[in-house]
């Protein structure tokens, strides 16, 4: 009874140890084995066994991208400015004998590695390119940490600058400057605000101007022009009316010409004597002598009169007979 003891006791004790020595490692790890104090291998993701008291475990190493942040460090710029600089630096394990056996802690070398190289980044560098070269420092510094680095199985991915503290009287000098811009800014604005606000009265003062000139100018065309249509239409009514007035004087003489025509038909139809037509000479003259004429022109021989009328009566009995 003791023997089966013993022996369940023996099993169980080489199922503890078993169990101990069997190693299942996940996807994002591998482990670096030493067999009797030497490197043996580098087991990846899967199930495996080590021989007991012989094999260890040396190193896990973790596959995923690691983060690290430096402390603030106090560099020291071209033109002597003191200043403290904190960053932040993302790196990812891509050899793990490398990371095992390259250097004594990695981590730390890689800190006093960034500093270092910060360092000497910076004192390149004058104040105020530090703080305006951001992406410049964190592309310097990921070239050459990642360079270095290579050597210790570590792949430098991303470098970034955190912070950039200047010292305290340089800022507030660089408050003082900040302020003093935005005021000369608002300044400007302010200028260019009243430039453009006097600018737009100008021209409306100007739009205005011209449209009251253009308005008088239109006034005054159509005032000229109104005064030509009245002349126009005073000149052809004055027109009009000569034409009706030389009109009517044609045909007055025209009816008169009609009248005397006709009194000499009436004449010559009745056939008067000398004696009557000497008659009527003599009244003629009479009538004339009564008028307003200052001058009378008397034939030298009345009978020539008679005459005239003789000769005119027979004008007029042959005109009758034709």
């Amino acid at each position: 009874m003791t023997s089966i003891y013993i022996l369940l006791a023996a099993v169980l004790i080489f199922i503890l140890v078993l169990i101990k020595y069997i190693r299942i490692i996940p996807q994002s790890e591998q482990y670096v084995i030493e067999r009797l104090g030497s490197y043996h291998a580098t087991w990846g993701v899967g199930i495996h066994v080590m021989v007991p008291f012989i094999d260890r475990i040396a190193n896990r190493i973790s596959l995923k991208e690691l983060v690290m942040n430096s402390n603030p460090q106090p560099v020291i710029t071209k033109d002597n400015i003191t200043m403290s600089i904190d960053t932040v630096l993302f790196f990812q394990i891509t050899d793990a004998f490398a990371y095992t056996y390259g250097v004594n802690n990695p981590l730390a070398a890689i800190e006093n590695l960034t500093t270092t190289t910060l360092r000497n980044i910076i004192g390149d560098l004058e104040l105020d390119e530090t703080l305006t070269s951001r992406d410049i420092i964190n592309s310097k510094m990921r070239v050459s940490l990642d360079e270095a680095a290579n050597a210790w199985g570590i792949k430098v991915l991303r470098v970034e600058v955190k912070n950039i503290v200047p010292p305290k009287d340089i800022q507030d000098t660089m408050e003082k400057q900040m302020r003093a811009e935005r005021e000369r800014r608002e300044a400007i604005l302010k200028a260019e605000g009243e430039k453009k606000s006097a600018i737009l009265v100008a021209e409306g003062q100007k739009q205005a101007m011209i449209l009251e000139a253009e308005a008088k100018k239109q006034s005054q065309i159509l005032a000229a022009q109104a005064d030509k249509e009245s002349i126009i239409l005073k000149a052809e009514a004055d027109k009009e009316a000569a034409i009706r007035t030389a009109e009517g004087e044609a045909q007055a003489i025209l009816e008169v010409q009609q009248a005397t025509a006709k009194g000499l038909e009436l004449i010559s139809k009745a056939m008067p004597t000398d004696q009557a037509m000497t008659l009527k000479a003599l009244e003629a003259f009479s009538a004339i002598a009564n008028g307003q004429a200052t001058k009378i022109i008397i034939p030298s021989d009345i009978q020539g009169i008679a005459g005239l009328t003789t000769s005119i009566t027979e004008i007029m009995q042959n005109k009758n007979t034709k």
